[in-house]
């Protein structure tokens, strides 16, 4: 439940590209491992931002497929599976493996035309392409800043229309306060789950801090309460969903407003788990609306800070255009290719 991977019961995961940093997550095990070349594909899920931030944070290639692009046996509303990898092929060839739904499903994406892998290289036309560098908390981070407008001069450099255009709701200051009823019910709900697991109720000992203290210090909501939570977040999502019903096929945004943070800020320490709430929050801004949506969702690793830290940029599609961010994504890596850099920690 937190954007990065270190465990109390097993220590941190260290990103390859700077062993104090995090590499972001849930699934900051996988990307580390495939940014390090120990392997050269791995298995992520995504639900609020999983697969692309930790992509983002370690160098790496994420996609995000449509809500019931790939059969999930919890069929949870927001939660996605695939991998992460090196390059937009090899996570294409993932999708092509694993996409498609079973009849118990809940959620169902429509049918691709052909395979995936035929769209890698495929050429995407002229697509009209919104950008997003705002946030309804704050600036982002000059680098990732940097690191989107470097990723829309290009992609009008191959002959793409960038515009400073994008969904209104995505800067709804309610985003966060209307959807608070939500949150220890989740929370609750993971370990109600765990309590069935070993057959007796959690304690204290079994769980990590943080997600403790959510689960039970947070204020509690009425059965109202929650109802009217999942009405505004239902409307707020056709908000969203209605900005790709005009002229425009993709939003380019940065996929965190920062670059690697350090392990130690987010450590769970007590007196400051406000603090890394809040700051978690602010790293799945620009990830979670999509998982909301459903919509398929990019991360692609074509930035780093003058010190080497990798920073990602997101694109979003359209529901069940996963197409067209493999021939985008595929485009934007043959022309500024990454594949050559290398982690300070590599096989």
């Amino acid at each position: 439940m937190q954007t990065t991977t270190q465990p109390l019961a097993f220590g941190a995961t260290h990103n390859p590209w700077a062993l104090d940093r995090s590499t972001s997550g849930s699934s900051g095990g996988s990307c580390a491992a495939v940014a390090a070349g120990l392997v050269p594909i791995a298995h992520a899920n995504d639900g609020g931002g999983s697969i692309r931030l930790p992509a983002a944070w370690c160098g790496l290639v994420g996609l995000k497929p449509s809500r019931g692009r790939v059969s999930a046996p919890l069929d949870m509303l927001a939660l996605t599976e695939l991998a992460v990898s090196r390059t937009v092929r090899d996570v294409t060839s993932v999708l092509d493996a694993v996409y498609g739904s079973e009849p118990e499903d809940l959620f169902y994406a429509p049918q691709p035309v052909g395979s995936y892998a035929a769209e890698v290289g495929a050429e995407p036309g002229r697509l009209r392409i919104g950008i997003l560098t705002r946030t309804s908390f704050g600036e982002i981070h000059p680098q990732c800043l940097a690191a989107t407008i470097a990723a829309a001069k290009l992609l009008e450099s191959l002959g793409h229309k960038v515009e400073e255009s994008y969904p209104e709701a995505l800067l709804d200051p309610e985003r966060l306060t209307r959807t608070v009823p939500l949150e220890r019910a989740g929370c609750a709900a993971i370990l109600r789950g765990l309590s069935q697991a070993l057959g007796r109720p959690p304690s204290r000992d079994d769980i990590e801090p943080f997600l403790w203290w959510l689960a039970t210090e947070l204020p509690t909501a009425t059965a109202d309460q929650y109802l009217e939570a999942q009405e505004w977040l239902l409307a707020w999502r056709r908000r969203v969903v209605r900005w790709w019903n005009g002229p425009m096929d993709l939003l380019l945004t940065p996929t965190v407003w920062e670059p690697p943070v350090t392990l130690e800020s987010m450590m769970p320490v007590k007196d400051r788990f406000p603090e890394l709430k809040t700051k978690i929050e602010r790293h799945v801004f620009f990830t979670s609306a999509f998982n909301t949506t459903g919509q398929p969702a990019i991360s692609l690793p074509l930035h780093f800070t003058p010190e080497g830290l990798p920073i990602g940029v997101q694109l979003v599609a359209a529901m069940g255009r996963e197409d067209l961010l493999i021939r985008i994504g595929s485009q934007l890596e043959k022309a500024q290719p990454w594949i050559d850099r290398r982690p300070l920690v590599h096989a």
